[in-house]
């Protein structure tokens, strides 16, 4: 599995989130600074060369929906993040975001309380 641009991982969010989608439905979905429509639809053709998105035609219009699923990229793009930045330490991955106060004591507390129901 590729690793997506930021643009194009922008869009994956957009087609898991509406399931299947025009090239227009997808643009109205961005919120910020909208690419030109061909653009787009450049992204999109590009995103199903690399096999994550599919089409149904309708004449000269192509309806796309995701193939790759969002839990499949997001456990992908995880574990490759951990073993770059976090030497693939888990515990360095949550002292992390405890030393920048992106997770409270009660978090990983609630955290705790996961992993001790799974034993």
């Amino acid at each position: 599995m590729q690793k997506l641009t930021n643009k194009e991982e922008e869009i994956m969010q957009i087609l898991w989130k509406l399931k299947k989608a025009f090239v227009k439905e997808v643009m109205a979905e961005i919120t910020e600074e909208q690419p030109h429509y061909n653009t787009l639809s450049t992204i999109i053709r590009n995103l199903e060369e690399k096999g994550f998105v599919g089409h149904n035609a309708y004449g000269n219009t192509h309806q796309y929906f995701p193939i790759v699923k969002m839990e499949d990229y997001r456990k992908r793009f995880m574990n490759t993040a951990i073993d770059a930045y976090f030497n693939s330490s888990y515990k360095n991955l949550v002292s992390f975001f405890a030393e920048e106060e992106k997770i409270s004591a009660e978090e990983l507390r609630e955290i705790l309380e996961i992993i001790e129901k799974r034993k």
